[in-house]
């Protein structure tokens, strides 16, 4: 796994997620942050356990983790993330900025979100000391045009592609044996097929 470099003072967004696989949609979401954004670096928090998803349909933390990290192995500002495996779980995002903060108290973080995630965002922990102290980048999901929270200082809606790739219909196409090349990175691809994840 590469680890990423350290400025003194460094904005981070973080971009939580099952990532049950990682897919090319992830990937051209976290690259148009660093690219449009003025964060320093993205890392892509792989969470152990989601509160709103079933445990049962989660690959191996470890191997999801493993997966992440080849996908961003190749960028120079991406980075994969396992800070919530050491965590108590279930993982809650307030808990883990909270444990971010005293571990990197000069940087900044700012999170990334669906916009389909900012309509229940309300369910979140603590969901108001987040918003007190950290922006949240929000990109467009199909089907959804929040109007919760868009106008609160800390929201910042974010022109990225929308994408319409799902981790299910990919965990779907492997268990019916069906081809689902071109919807992740060719080295995910590959390794899945290795390893007979999802199958």
């Amino acid at each position: 796994m590469k680890s990423p470099f350290f400025l003194i003072v460094m904005k981070v967004a973080l971009f939580f997620g099952s990532f049950n696989p990682v897919h090319n949609g992830h990937l051209i979401i976290a690259n148009y942050i660093v690219e449009h954004t003025t964060v320093d670096q993205l890392w892509m928090v792989v969470s152990p356990h989601n509160p709103l998803k079933k445990r049962a349909t989660l690959a191996n933390d470890y191997d999801r983790l493993h997966l992440v990290n080849i996908a961003t192995e190749q960028h120079d500002k991406i980075f994969s993330c396992d800070i919530e495996f050491n965590l108590p779980k279930p993982s809650y995002t307030i808990d883990t900025l909270v444990y971010l903060k005293e571990k990197y108290p000069d940087h900044e973080f700012e999170l990334v979100m669906g916009a389909d995630n900012l309509v229940n965002f309300h369910k979140w922990k603590n969901y108001e000391n987040i918003l007190d102290a950290h922006r949240i980048l929000v990109y467009g999901r199909p089907g959804y045009t929040p109007d919760q929270f868009v106008d609160h200082p800390s929201i910042k809606m974010i022109e990225a592609p929308l994408m319409e790739i799902s981790s299910t219909v990919i965990r779907n196409l492997i268990k019916q044996k069906k081809s689902f090349l071109y919807w992740v990175p060719l080295s995910v691809h590959d390794e899945i097929l290795m390893s007979g994840l999802y199958q």
